[in-house]
C-alpha cells in the first residue's frame, strides 16, 4: 500500500515538509516541544499537591464552606477553592491557619494582586 504524501509544515511561512505522522518539520517540532514543555509542573508537584492535599483541601471547605473574602464583605458565597495564604513556593504549607476558602471570584482577585497572574484579554 502506497504511503501518504508529506505535507508542508504547520509552521507559518516555512517551506519544508513536516516529518512522518507529525505537523512540523525539524526544527519547528523541536520549538513546539519545547514551548509545551515550558508549561508544565515542575516533578516535584505531585510531593506538594498530591492525594494528601485533596483531603485536606476537602476537609477544610466542609469545615468553611463560605468564601471568607465575599464573608467579611456581607456576601454568601459558597466555596469553590481553597488558597494557601503564604504559597507553597515560598515556604508555606498546608497547616490550617495557612489556608483560605474563597471563591473563584476572590482566588482570582487575590493572585492578580500578588502579581503571579495576568488578566488574559
Amino acid at each position: 500500500m502506497p504511503r501518504r504524501p508529506r505535507r508542508g509544515c504547520a509552521a507559518s511561512g516555512c517551506p519544508r515538509l513536516a516529518v512522518e505522522g507529525g505537523q512540523y518539520c525539524e526544527e519547528h517540532q523541536r520549538l513546539a516541544v519545547q514551548q509545551y514543555n515550558k508549561h508544565t509542573r515542575s516533578p516535584d508537584t505531585n510531593k506538594k499537591y498530591g492525594r494528601a492535599w485533596k483531603r485536606i483541601r476537602d476537609r477544610y471547605a466542609t469545615a468553611h464552606p463560605l468564601c471568607e473574602r465575599c464573608l467579611k464583605e456581607g456576601r454568601l458565597t459558597p466555596v469553590e477553592e481553597v488558597h494557601h495564604i503564604l504559597p507553597i513556593s515560598q515556604g508555606g504549607d498546608h497547616r490550617e491557619s495557612n489556608l483560605m476558602s474563597l471563591c473563584q471570584s476572590c482566588h482570582t482577585k487575590i493572585h492578580l494582586e500578588m502579581g503571579d497572574r495576568q488578566i488574559r484579554s
